[in-house]
């Protein structure tokens, strides 16, 4: 069952594996943490030609942002129960950096920045006022 659209970013959990359906069509699948303190998993599944290069070049603990169809479903586990799972089927994946250090010391071109991270690297940087109180429109 197809829910809504989703996008997350999050750190790949398992290296991306990759399989082929009957059709000779490659469909790859990854696991995604998108918990900030406790761990949520969602498997990410791309069945695109055009990510298949992206998926390939994913690595443990790399950070990634996931846009596409968030789908649930119930799988059966090995004792018997039943387990209620979530997969994003893949739109676009796009890299969001290296590799999850722990630190915010430095971003390689590519991160997201926080407003806590954007950090000015020349003197004069706080002082620009994009306005003064006289130019207020109102």
């Amino acid at each position: 069952m197809t829910l809504a659209k989703a996008v997350v970013t999050g750190i790949v959990y398992k290296t991306p594996k990759t399989g082929f359906t009957s059709n000779n069509v490659a469909v790859s699948s990854f696991v995604l943490n998108i918990g900030t303190n406790d761990e949520l998993l969602v498997r990410v599944i791309s069945k695109r030609q055009s990510l298949e290069e992206v998926v390939n070049s994913l690595s443990k603990n790399q950070k990634v942002l996931v846009e596409g169809r968030l789908q649930n479903g119930i799988s059966k586990m090995d004792d018997g129960t039943e387990k209620r799972v979530f997969e994003i089927e893949a739109a676009t994946i796009e890299l969001m950096g290296g590799a999850s250090t722990g630190s915010n010391s430095s971003n390689d071109e590519g991160d997201i920045l926080t407003f806590g991270d954007m950090e000015s690297s020349s003197p004069d940087a706080n002082t620009d006022v994009l306005m003064d109180d006289e130019e207020v429109p109102f």
